[in-house]
């Protein structure tokens, strides 16, 4: 038995639990801009990350829908393509993997992705309710 063709990393898990798992790694990077986690997810989850990036910096609606489609979340899509892409001067390579030692537990390498560009934090503009006297 070969292994010849075959595109990416199981994990030990199913296919549903690995899609699952590389959205919530997405989501978690878009939200926070740097994570930590070992090595072979964040390699993992560069590529798919980086496409949807580049598909968030073309801004136009339908680019908009597929990376709310493919987060599953909208608050964080909207995030990405409004807040986080815009800022973003480059053409490609977007993320950066550096290692950060063994895990404790099982001596798993770690390694953090985050953005190699600065990505500054804008926090989220509370609604002032202006309440009129009578």
């Amino acid at each position: 038995m070969h292994r010849h063709g075959y595109k990416g990393r199981k994990f030990g898990r199913e296919n549903d639990q690995r899609t699952a798992l590389t959205r919530g790694l997405m989501r978690s990077l878009f939200k926070y801009k740097s994570i930590n986690t070992t090595l072979a997810k964040a390699k993992e989850i560069r590529r798919p990350a980086e496409k949807l990036i580049t598909l968030a910096k073309k801004g136009d609606l339908a680019s908009r829908r597929l990376v709310i489609a493919r987060l599953d979340d909208q608050k964080i899509g909207n995030e990405l393509v409004d807040g986080i892409a815009p800022q973003i001067k480059r053409d490609s390579g977007y993320l950066r993997i550096e290692r950060t030692g063994f895990r404790r537990g099982d001596n798993t390498e770690m390694a953090t992705i985050s953005f190699v560009d600065d990505i500054k934090v804008e926090a989220p503009k509370a609604k002032e309710e202006k309440k009129e006297e009578k």
